[in-house]
């Protein structure tokens, strides 16, 4: 059930890039230049050892790392943002727009720092789990997975080829935030990363002044499987997206809470005869396209939900940059897909009434 469960549920994860380094620099007055704000902003000698705590143990990062490799979803982002570019890193699955392996953000993060090309880091292939002898191949002094769902062999195993820095708390369950402190106090830059975290939190208020119909509506995030309409997939409040949502003025609905109780799963199933449960709910967050809304507006069972019934749906494209980008939001990909991502909700909001 675990393995299926997250298989599905994982599908739409991964996942301003230069801009947003770019930015930070900007907003503390610092340099324009992504490279030249890496420069000036490298990790202190006497922050050394560092000792991070994780679900499996402690890691100990005994010096400045010179070689950060990355696994699973997003984390290279963050030593990228911070004007570092990783040994390696898990090459992209969900919502690549070019089938290279690299989203958009990353790609434009590495551009800024002259390490596209044949300069691209190595892309770990994680179809099969994580490829251990790729990531030894790479020399790593430190393997970031602050937001990953290793078990504790994975964490083992990579422990014996550098020190791995793994999620704090839940698996899946670290939001893009704390991925940022948390790998960032592993390179030593834990400020540096403070900074760029308040730097899109600004740009998140700058954006929701825009779209005043967002803030404070309750939210339920769904995964609706068109081939099997009767169970709804609901995210729980320790989902990455589901703590983006807050991050962006909405809260849980009771119902969800409710439905999540006290579970350590970012995932709960809803049987669709139950779909009026989710009857507090202002905004339907699920993913599909430009026939998803009238799809749920025609079935028996989820039409039941006043959101649907209304059209008060957020649509999320499946498939797309934009999907992973918000599902397994990264500093990086936050202030890219911000805009695109809130007219979205807005849109929904609008028709609450």
């Amino acid at each position: 059930m675990r393995t299926a469960l997250s298989r599905r549920a994982l599908r739409p994860l991964v996942a301003a890039t230069a801009a947003s380094l770019l930015l930070a620099a900007c907003a503390s007055g610092g340099t324009d230049d992504p490279a030249d704000a890496a420069a000036t902003s490298g990790a202190s000698d006497d922050v050394f050892p560092v000792t991070l705590t994780n679900t499996f143990g402690e890691t100990t990062i005994e010096s400045e790392p010179t070689a950060v490799a990355t696994v699973n979803w997003g984390n290279h982002d963050v030593p990228i943002a911070l004007g570092i570019v990783p040994v390696g890193f898990a090459g992209a699955t969900y919502g690549d727009d070019d089938g290279d392996g690299v989203h958009p953000w990353t790609y434009e993060g590495l551009e800024a720092l002259d390490a596209t090309g044949d300069d691209l880091p190595v892309l770990f292939d994680e179809t099969d789990g994580i490829p251990y002898e790729a990531v030894n191949n790479t020399s790593p002094d430190v393997v970031l997975a602050a937001y990953s769902g290793l078990t504790e062999d994975d964490w083992t195993t990579l422990s014996q080829i550098a020190p791995t820095v793994s999620y704090p708390q839940f698996a899946w369950g670290t939001n893009w935030k704390d991925m940022a402190l948390v790998n960032g106090e592993a390179l030593g830059r834990k400020a540096d990363a403070q900074a760029l975290v308040n730097d899109v939190l600004a740009q998140i208020d700058d954006a929701l002044a825009e779209r005043p119909d967002v803030e404070g509506k309750t939210v339920a995030f769904t995964w609706l499987d068109p081939a099997d309409p009767s169970t709804i997939g609901v995210y729980t409040p320790l989902d990455a997206r589901v703590q983006l949502l807050a991050d962006l003025g909405m809260t849980n609905a009771p119902s969800v809470l409710e439905l999540a109780g006290d579970t350590d799963q970012f995932f709960v199933d809803l049987a669709a005869e139950q779909a009026d449960a989710l009857s507090d709910v202002d905004v339907l967050a699920t993913y599909g396209d430009d026939t998803t809304l009238a799809r749920l507006q025609a079935d028996p069972l989820l039409s039941k939900i006043p959101a649907v019934a209304r059209g008060s749906v957020a649509v999320i494209p499946d498939g797309v940059p934009l999907a992973s980008a918000t599902s397994g939001p990264t500093i990086l990909s936050v202030p890219w897909a911000l805009d695109a991502y809130l007219d979205i909700f807005q849109g929904a909001a609008e028709r609450v009434g």
